[in-house]
């Protein structure tokens, strides 16, 4: 396994000390000469820790009136800022970060020493699965939740067990009904979420799916896959534009199983979603899957100027879940191959790291996989295509319930359009 602790251009040379000033700064001082640098003496980079100190740590001083860190649980001591175990390098460029995690990383791992006191999270489809690790494992470092999802029985449960399991705070958890296959529900959760989150949301995290299921239409008339894992997810996070402010995460929770996708016969009278004689469940799974990064990317350009950093990302593969309940065969699959796929907490690592990681603050318009951006597919990162679908998807909203939320949009991918014919 990947040793998180260690890094080898990173290890200082013989007789060099890293040391913190109080507003985040980092020094390098030579026990030997007494020489001090602002850069590492190996890499020759500026390196920063958080203002805040880690999870559980206090600072105090001694008799002598040095500083001293005492970690709240344990009750240990020590002069040695615990900040500079989180010291990151400075960057030149947003985008400029070193990969500190790899494939077999767990949330607990990324989430050590992070305290999320006083954090926002919404998460939809987390009563089970990943979802549900991703909420377990932000409740336990502090953050508040508030959980969407169609079944509140299961989420009262989850509840009670994510209290149960880490201690947090049933105040901290919060639940609220969200259907994803019913616009309707979409828009009246929407409406209450800015009742309950009045001001600002910090982290929201778009996590519900179906796979495999046979084709089925919404009470909206919409091919169910299609709504449920990326129209319902769209239309809700454009409602919630008005909470998102300067340093909100938004996650799409997407797949590997948008490199399959097939747009062929898609756009089938005006509609991004599989027709009834064309439907495959894996294809449409795929495509939903697509669209969800793409999606993430137009709207990481809409709101970079308001520093909404937006991102999408692949959990990872058949993880063994509830979201393969739909066909008995998808079931044994998944089964067969439990031994060789992640975990749930490995699974939930890169949604963790994505919402709380200190190196992605601004970092926005990327694809993470195992912790780690990196390019999505070719077709995803059609531009125009994806300006397409961003278009129908709107209109087949706004048909439905019209244009509240969305006006500006529909403006802006109509005057795009026009511009195209011209």
């Amino acid at each position: 396994m990947h040793n998180l602790d260690s890094d080898s251009e990173d290890e200082l040379p013989p007789g060099w000390v890293e040391k913190s000033t109080d507003d985040g700064n980092v020094y390098f001082v030579n026990s030997g000469t007494n020489k001090i640098q602002w850069t590492h003496p190996r890499t020759g980079r500026k390196k920063i820790i958080p203002q805040d100190l880690p999870f559980g740590w206090t600072k105090t001083v001694d008799e002598t009136g040095k500083t001293l860190y005492v970690q709240q649980e344990t009750g240990n001591k020590t002069y040695v800022d615990p900040r500079l175990a989180f010291a990151t390098e400075e960057k030149k460029h947003v985008n400029d970060f070193r990969q500190r995690f790899d494939s077999s990383t767990t949330a607990f791992q990324v989430l050590h020493g992070i305290d999320l006191s006083g954090k926002f999270a919404l998460i939809t489809g987390c009563n089970a699965g990943i979802g549900y690790e991703t909420a377990k494992s932000l409740a336990r470092h502090g953050c508040n939740i508030l959980m969407a999802n169609r079944n509140m029985e299961a989420t009262k449960k989850a509840i009670a067990d994510i209290v149960k399991e880490t201690n947090a705070s049933e105040d901290n958890l919060k639940s609220i009904h969200l259907d994803l296959a019913s616009l309707e529900s979409v828009k009246k959760c929407a409406m209450t979420v800015k009742t309950i989150f009045s001001d600002y949301l910090d982290i929201l995290i778009l996590n519900a799916a179906v796979f495999g299921l046979p084709y089925t239409e919404t009470i909206d008339k919409l091919e169910t896959t299609f709504q449920v894992n990326y129209l319902a997810h769209l239309y809700f996070t454009l409602l919630l534009e008005p909470l998102l402010k300067k340093g909100t995460r938004v996650i799409f929770v997407s797949s590997e199983s948008h490199r399959f996708a097939s747009l062929q016969n898609v756009f089938t009278q005006q509609n991004v979603a599989m027709t009834r004689d064309s439907y495959s469940s894996m294809m449409a799974y795929n495509n939903s899957k697509l669209y969800m990064v793409m999606i993430a990317k137009i709207l990481s350009e809409e709101w970079r100027d308001k520093q909404i950093c937006v991102n999408s990302l692949h959990p990872g593969n058949m993880v063994y879940t509830n979201l393969s309940k739909s066909w008995w065969l998808f079931r044994l699959l998944f089964f067969i191959v439990r031994p060789f796929t992640k975990s749930m907490q490995q699974a939930a690592a890169t949604t963790v790291y994505t919402a709380v990681a200190s190196e992605l603050d601004h970092v926005t318009g990327l694809y993470f996989n195992n912790c780690y951006y990196c390019a999505p597919s070719e077709l995803s990162r059609d531009e125009d295509l994806a300006w397409e679908v961003f278009t129908l998807s709107l209109k087949i909203i706004e048909e439905r319930m019209g244009s509240d939320g969305i006006q500006k949009y529909i403006y802006k991918c109509m005057t795009r359009l026009n511009g195209e014919k011209k």
